[in-house]
């Protein structure tokens, strides 16, 4: 049927069938090429059209400043009978309170109470949303941009070797840094920051290490800290580091416990370059991954996580083009 249309088209007017042919000729070729965005491959269409439609959204991000730090700079020795050493590192005066074998119920019913009844920017406040739900108490106070070690350790007379079989209901230890002047908790939008620690003993040797770290905000809110997966500088391992076979180790022990995270730590890249180009260097961070891999440059062509290839819902930057400016010249 459409033959002998054409021909008698043909036989009509030579000129106008060449136009009709012509005209299918570039609707087919603007199907194929993707000029209508009909599901064509993405790599088919150009590098405009690519960058704006597969922008993902970047996330409005508030700059706040949090005066507490804490680490544990010896974590292989760290143990319930030899106890563990803790290095804080806070802007301002601060009290660094550790509660041993906290009830683990009772510690995140006190940070709802935090959001709904009370703020906990004192240790007193924290043990009265405790009632008391734990084994022992140590405090220090902590001069500002002080990074000596504080020792903690239970008492010889605790008879303690271990917090029971997992899944258990208490934590081997809770830090909970607060500041110590009454008026830098009024400058302060963060005013207490609490770590919850795991610390080896008898029953249960997973190796020493934050699980959970909260930021509580003098508005009522808190913040569960996450931690970002990014390249190392170096390929070399510290003394401290535990081997492949001790981390699967730990992994299978945290899954067991229902600690492990969702997507474990890549090491695959030894470089913090951007892991297209290998030329810019790493700026942005990808949601819900938490994958830091791409640069600048790179961020606006990528839908799915180079890493991993989960979806991108959102990203956010490490920082902003005026501070790598500013870092930049430093440097030069």
């Amino acid at each position: 049927m459409a033959a002998v249309f054409l021909v008698t088209l043909y036989e009509y007017s030579p000129l106008f069938y060449i136009t009709v042919v012509f005209v299918c000729f570039l609707v087919t070729s603007g199907l194929v090429l993707g000029w209508f965005g009909l599901g064509v491959p993405v790599i088919l269409r150009n590098s405009e059209e690519t960058e704006s439609s597969t922008r993902v959204l970047k996330k409005q991000m508030r700059q706040v400043k949090n005066p507490f730090g804490l680490e544990i700079p010896h974590p292989a020795t760290a143990s319930v009978t030899k106890g563990i050493r803790l290095t804080p590192d806070c802007l301002e005066d601060c009290i660094l309170t550790c509660y041993w074998g906290c009830s683990a119920q009772k510690l995140h019913e006190a940070l709802q109470k935090h959001v709904y009844c009370f703020r906990i920017k004192t240790p007193q406040a924290l043990e009265d949303a405790l009632y008391s739900e734990y084994l022992y108490r140590q405090q220090y106070f902590i001069k500002k941009n002080d990074k000596e070690e504080k020792h903690c350790q239970l008492p010889e007379g605790a008879q303690v070797v271990d917090f029971g079989p997992v899944p258990r209901s208490r934590y081997p230890l809770v830090a909970l840094l607060t500041l110590a002047d009454e008026e830098d908790r009024e400058i302060y939008d963060i005013i207490s920051m609490v770590a919850v620690i795991h610390i080896p003993d008898e029953s249960y040797r997973l190796s020493c290490r934050i699980l959970y770290q909260y930021l509580l905000l003098a508005q009522g809110q808190y913040h569960d800290l996450k931690q970002l997966f990014m390249s190392a500088n170096s390929t070399a391992l510290s003394p401290s580091d535990p081997s492949p076979g001790e981390r699967s180790t730990d992994r299978s022990l945290l899954e067991k416990a229902g600690l492990a995270e969702d997507e474990p730590e890549l090491h695959e890249e030894n470089s913090k370059d951007c892991v297209v180009c290998q030329n810019g260097a790493v700026n942005w961070v990808l949601l819900p991954c938490r994958h830091a891999c791409l640069c600048d440059g790179c961020i606006k062509y990528f839908q799915q996580c180079p890493m991993c290839r989960q979806f991108v819902q959102e990203s956010f930057p490490l920082c902003s083009k005026k501070e790598q400016d500013e870092d930049e010249s430093t440097h030069i």
